[in-house]
């Protein structure tokens, strides 16, 4: 007897139901349309929801946020291993490499540590995909929607035990080129302090 509306055996992974389907399979691509499409939708409902800027960029780092922690999830189940990373430089590298390809297409422009503080370190990023496609009106003049991937990053590093703050932050490029954002990732003290036993 045959099961209807599952196929089971013999079956290639194309006619698979979606609930049979390994998560490590699957296109990893979306259409950038859609997502333009969709993000937009998000800003514009938070904007109607919000009292300010400031408000809004909150709003925005709480969806990235929960973005974050599910991707980490998901990357983690589907490495062979199955390992996370433990030591904070390897984790910053997981980030602006196998999470920013995962998400972005791309890998992060650079990581920089700072000079001036041991527990901040510096995502770079010409264009963002959030900003790429916003022109932010008069009324909203500061609003950088980059307060989404710095969500993401927070969601990422939080859940992986690396707490973390992290800001989005527009800086003039020379040339007259579009702002570049700075991702400023400001590390917890304990998280410092244990990076300082591990080594």
């Amino acid at each position: 007897m045959m099961e209807t509306g599952r196929r089971s055996t013999g079956v290639s992974a194309t006619n698979l139901h979606v609930l049979d389907r390994p998560l490590s399979r699957g296109k990893s691509e979306v259409s950038l349309s859609a997502y333009s499409f969709l993000f937009s939708e998000m800003v514009q409902y938070f904007q109607g929801r919000v009292l300010n800027i400031s408000d809004l960029e909150n709003r925005l780092d709480g969806a990235g946020f929960g973005v974050g922690v599910r991707v980490v999830e998901l990357l983690c189940h589907r490495e062979k291993s199955g390992r996370r990373e433990t030591r904070l430089l390897s984790m910053l590298q997981f980030i602006v490499s196998t999470c920013w390809k995962a998400l972005f297409g791309k890998a992060a422009d650079a990581l920089e540590r700072s000079t001036e503080n041991a527990n901040e370190y510096m995502i770079h990023e010409l264009e963002p995909l959030t900003n790429k496609f916003v022109s932010v009106p008069p009324d909203l003049g500061q609003l950088d929607c980059a307060a989404y991937i710095a969500g993401i990053v927070r969601g990422i590093l939080c859940s992986s035990g690396f707490l973390a703050e992290v800001t989005a932050h527009a800086v003039e490029v020379p040339g007259g080129q579009r702002n570049k954002t700075v991702f400023l990732v400001k590390f917890d003290e304990s998280v410092i302090r244990r990076e300082l036993v591990l080594t």
